[in-house]
């Protein structure tokens, strides 16, 4: 089975020291994770409103993106690297944090709607929606209300550690998605356990 032909890797999330280790920041510690194992390193592309990286992951050439507006602008980032590096749609994946997942939870699809989060729904209004997604779990604080500060608050030192497994999951299937092709690297990443927390929160 042939690979899917990613050209551009995106992570979602805000910029700055103060959003750093938030949930809402998850797309960022996938990209950054990626960059760190694949010996990537992002530079700052003002024009483009991003900072950017070129990564060989197994024989593929690719960019690495973390859109440098704040999350409900993302697209701007993301359609002014698509079109300068002439990347189709389908060569995109987008990686986000999802509240429908408890933490530590990672599906892979392509095309779909927004569900809610802002900067996938920017993209998609850029863009359209036929890209990959990875979505990374996060959990839900189980009341709308509390949506705003839930994503832009820091987890717990147990949600933190189920995140960062998610994270570094979805780092992991990158390969398979390059060299083997969707349907195996679905297959191994929504048969994966997530490992349970160290300890019960309280």
């Amino acid at each position: 089975m042939p690979g899917e032909p990613l050209k551009l890797i995106v992570g979602l999330g805000n910029p700055g020291t103060e959003y750093a280790r938030t949930r809402h920041n998850a797309g960022f510690q996938f990209a950054d994770e990626l960059a760190a194992r694949h010996g990537a390193s992002f530079r700052s592309e003002p024009r483009h409103r991003a900072e950017l990286a070129r990564a060989r992951i197994g024989a593929a050439d690719l960019w690495l993106l973390k859109p440098m507006n704040y999350m409900n602008h993302s697209g701007d980032a993301v359609q002014s690297i698509a079109s300068f590096y002439k990347v189709p749609l389908e060569s995109i994946l987008v990686a986000y944090d999802e509240l429908d997942f408890p933490a530590g939870v990672v599906r892979l699809r392509q095309g779909g709607g927004a569900a809610g989060h802002n900067g996938l729904r920017d993209v998609i209004a850029q863009m359209g929606d036929g890209f990959w997604r990875l979505r990374i779990g996060i959990g839900h604080p189980g009341e709308r209300s509390q949506v705003l500060d839930y994503v832009l608050g820091r987890p717990s030192a147990e949600e933190a550690e189920l995140i960062r497994s998610g994270v570094l999951a979805a780092a992991d299937i990158v390969p398979v998605l390059l060299e083997d092709g969707a349907q195996i690297a679905m297959n191994l990443l929504h048969s994966r356990e997530p490992p349970a927390p160290s300890a019960d929160p309280p």
